[in-house]
Order: structure tokens, then sequence, then C-alpha cells
């Protein structure tokens, strides 16, 4: 696309203007660190033009307190304090890291469920201008949430609603039905020569 051209126009009946204002549905995909971190640029930019965003965070456990999560609930009190940007809201569906399946008596798989039936009642009720599904791909992937009525959801989603779906090994459905796929190849990584994740990088 240089200097913003399209690289074909589809007939689809709509004007540049209406096409331009479209909801998008994004999914940052591949091997390498940076979906999430991407998501929550465009959470940021969100908030600045004054979209709720919502924030459902999938897999990571609900103890472990990220520092984009610090970030947006402070960022939430600016809002109702000054009437600055837009509200945000946080919520983790789910405990248990993607490559550690962890024991225990929580139900998981449940958990997950829910937390999607939970974001299908707000994009029911459009709540949110901007939805972060961080590593949402995992509870397709593992088979607890059902991939299909995931794509028809989203596809039939009301009024102006984002969506940005992260993680890794997003399924060729979600990709089809995608309007943005970005996937992040590893070239170097820290940890290849021996170093560990680290405050401030990482979390």
């Amino acid at each position: 696309m240089p200097q913003g051209q399209p690289s074909s126009v589809p007939q689809d009946g709509l004007t540049t203007r209406q096409r331009r204002h479209r909801p998008l549905l994004i999914v940052h995909t591949g091997q390498m660190k940076g979906k999430s971190t991407a998501a929550f640029g465009l959470a940021l930019r969100a908030w600045t033009a004054g979209l709720p965003v919502g924030v459902f965070q999938f897999v990571k456990s609900a103890k472990w307190r990220v520092g984009e999560e610090n970030a947006f609930r402070a960022l939430d009190e600016v809002h109702e304090r000054t009437g600055q940007g837009a509200p945000v809201a946080w919520h983790k569906m789910g405990e248990g890291w993607s490559w550690i399946q962890r024991g225990g008596d929580a139900d998981h798989a449940a958990d997950a469920l829910e937390g999607w039936r939970q974001i299908q009642r707000d994009l029911a009720a459009e709540r949110y201008g901007l939805y972060v599904l961080d590593e949402f791909t995992y509870p397709m992937k593992w088979g607890w949430v059902d991939v299909d009525e995931v794509v028809a959801t989203l596809a039939d989603r009301p009024g102006f609603q984002h969506v940005v779906i992260t993680g890794r090994d997003a399924d060729p459905r979600l990709v089809a039905a995608a309007d943005l796929v970005a996937e992040l190849t590893k070239i170097k990584h820290p940890m290849d020569a021996g170093q560990k994740g680290q405050k401030g990088i990482e979390w």
C-alpha cells in the first residue's frame, strides 16, 4: 500500500468512506513474542480515540499481574476522574500457561468457555469499541471453544466493534475470516543466548 493506496478496490457497493470505517477483525499470530504487545498498542490508540476497551485475557494466571494491566487500570481511573479517553475493563478468563497444562481443581476449559460466552454477551450489547482477546487462539486450538462458532459470532457482530485476537497457531478458519493478519517470525531472541525474561520487557 504505497502512500496509503489500496492494491485493489472491491466491488462491494461501499463508498471509500464506508469501507474505511468498517470495524476490523485482527489476528496477531506466529511463534515470536510481541503479539500481545502489539494488541495493547492498538488498545492505547483506541483509548485515545475514545473507544471503550475490553481486555479478555485467556490462559494467563489470574494471579499474574502484567504491566499492561496496571497501565490500563490506571487509564480507566483517568477516564473516570477526567473524562479523558474511554473506559477500560480487564477480565481474566481461565488460568494455566499455554505451554504448561496445570493440574488442580480448576476447570480451565469451562472457565475459558464461560469467558467466550461473556464476550458474546458483550458483543451483542455493543459494550466495547475494541476487544483484545489475548491468547484466545489456545482455547480454540485445544477444543475448549468452537472455532466455527467464534468465526460466525464475530462475522455477525453488530455495530462498530473492532476485535483483535492474539496467540500462536491461529486456526486457518479464523485467519480466513480476519481483515488483518500479522505473523510474528523470530529472527533472534535473548532466550537463545540463555537470557531469561525481565521486568519491563516480558511483563
